[in-house]
């Protein structure tokens, strides 16, 4: 398989870390959606990454589809089943909606500055910081947010958190110091590690 996508893109990353956790073997080809001559386009109608292209040419793109794909393979499932599925998912699609914000709002202000709309980034950061208070008060105190080992859940949450430090850094963990431990344990585990966005 092939994993079309960007280095600094947290839906790539979301789908490396899931990749690494399952053990499944893939290409990855670093291709952003504005590239000159891409392949991005063409694989997907929607120009965006990432596309994970299966080993019969098919292709697949938006990061919960091509998860749920995944996670059909093979090895241990990380979406898990029965009641706890929609626990995991709701994780899953909380850390989604982190990433919408903040790229929204990181495309808001990377426009020239009188075009800028302050009530875009008002509303971006608005709906961040409910979902760090939603976060904090549903988070168990324990090491995996659901089902007692590693899901969706950690994964998506995760990559949301370290998204939030790269492209809209504040100082959320003094308001929340246990979802800065949580995440510092997380941090720490290879797929984390080798999937890191370049800085600079």
């Amino acid at each position: 398989m092939k994993l079309y996508g960007s280095l600094t893109s947290p839906y790539v990353r979301k789908v490396r870390i899931f990749l690494i956790e399952k053990g499944i073997d893939y290409e990855f080809i670093t291709e952003g959606p504005s590239d000159p001559a891409g392949n991005v386009p063409r694989l997907n109608p929607l120009g965006k990454v990432p596309v994970l292209i299966r080993d019969d040419g098919e292709a697949i793109f938006d990061s919960p589809m091509i998860i749920e794909f995944l996670d059909d393979l093979s090895g241990h499932p990380l979406i898990p089943a029965g009641k706890t599925r929609w626990q995991a998912q709701r994780w899953h699609a909380l850390g989604q909606g982190i990433l919408d914000a903040v790229v929204t709002r990181l495309m808001e202000t990377r426009r020239v500055a009188e075009r800028q709309e302050p009530a875009v980034i008002d509303r971006q950061e608005g709906k961040i910081a409910a979902a760090l208070r939603f976060a904090n008060e549903h988070y168990k105190k324990e090491k995996y947010l659901v089902n007692g080992s590693l899901t969706i859940a950690d994964i998506s949450f995760g990559v949301a958190l370290e998204y939030i430090d790269f492209r809209y850094p504040h100082d959320w963990r003094s308001l929340y110091p246990r979802l800065d431990q949580w995440l510092n344990e997380h941090s720490a585990s290879p797929s984390f590690t080798v999937t890191k966005p370049p800085t600079g």
